[in-house]
């Protein structure tokens, strides 16, 4: 999403033919939710002591065979009004809504919520994604992907050119994307405290809402628990030892909203956080609480010699395009200090 939102916010945005190449991304998103839904509702109800109320409803249970049928398939096919209508049924039955209520156990997207209730205008002949579906679709980033951008604008004049590329987090891909950082000005590691747990992308991003979250390669372990140990492995890496790191603590909107209802010490890195309070004051006391674990654990991994290198964490929002603008004026604005220090001009 950070992707995007720096595509939509420093440079021309998406034209038409663009937003299109969007529809069986997003139709393939949409499938596969209603399908992990279905088949998770089908596993509460055989497992848990209160299995009932997991059960769909009879009118509700054909159509969730098919369409737990066609979300495995390889290829989707267009989801059409017919199949749209279905899919609401389905995903309105009582039983789907308690699945949902415990979508972290189930690899359930975020982008959940948001498609379901948008499924007639997803299924329209006429469809064209806007940008906030764009926003909400999701791809897992295999590979390397470059991108390059101003953040105070399209006039390069009136500031740094960035060059960022978004990368694979996944355990097998580190070794594709990590000699191409040789020599980079700064990481951004981006984390999901949201699923207390994260996927790398470099800048680098931590998705605070993921803690209570597994991999979606190795359900056994815990999201948060991988963004750890990744981000202590990026800070050890030799190419990074004089470089900047900014560490986007993301989908803090899911954080403030799961953080009251999910324990943050579900997760075993978080085992020591204590709550104090509910509302509000819960939910600032959760995210400093995670803030300084991921502070500690720059230090503890940053050799005594480098513990002058520039470190920000920002709390972030992939959705909200003010605050990821803000967010990324800073970072330009910590980076270019940085470089007339380094020159002797502060």
């Amino acid at each position: 999403m950070i992707v995007v939102q720096i595509k939509l916010l420093f440079q021309t945005g998406f034209d038409e033919a663009e937003l299109k190449s969007y529809i069986s991304v997003i139709h393939a998103n949409v499938y596969q939710t209603i399908k992990i839904l279905y088949d998770g509702s089908k596993e509460f109800a055989q497992n848990e002591t209160d299995s009932l109320k997991y059960v769909v409803s009879i009118e509700n249970e054909g159509i969730g065979e098919k369409l737990s049928e066609i979300g495995g398939r390889l290829d989707y096919p267009c989801l059409t009004k017919e199949l749209a209508q279905e899919m609401e049924a389905l995903w309105k039955d009582a039983a789907i809504q308690e699945t949902y209520s415990r979508g972290n156990e189930l690899q359930v997207p975020d982008c959940a919520h948001y498609f379901m209730e948008n499924l007639r205008r997803l299924s329209d002949v006429n469809y064209v994604p806007t940008k906030d579906d764009v926003l909400n679709a999701r791809v897992r980033t295999t590979g390397v992907v470059e991108i390059q951008f101003s953040p105070v604008g399209e006039n390069k004049k009136s500031g740094e050119v960035y060059r960022l590329f978004d990368v694979g987090g996944q355990r097998n891909e580190r070794r594709k994307w990590i000699h191409l950082f040789e020599g980079v000005t700064a990481v951004i590691f981006c984390a999901s405290i949201s699923e207390y747990v994260g996927t790398l992308f470099l800048i680098v991003i931590a998705i605070v809402s993921r803690y209570d979250q597994t991999l979606f390669e190795d359900e056994s372990k815990n999201r948060m628990m991988e963004t750890k140990e990744l981000f202590d492995w990026v800070l050890k890496q030799p190419c990074f030892e004089k470089t900047s790191f900014m560490l986007f603590l993301n989908k803090f909107d899911i954080f403030e909203k799961k953080v009251l209802k999910v324990p943050l010490n579900v997760c075993e890195w978080f085992k020591d956080y204590q709550p104090v309070s509910t509302g509000k004051e819960e939910i600032e006391h959760a995210y400093e609480f995670v803030k300084k674990k991921f502070e500690e654990l720059y230090f503890q991994s940053t050799a005594p010699d480098r513990v002058d290198r520039v470190f920000k964490i920002y709390r972030t929002n992939a959705l909200d395009q003010k605050l990821v603008k803000k967010t990324f004026k800073l970072v330009d604005e910590t980076l270019r200090r940085r470089n007339l220090f380094e020159a002797g001009l502060l």
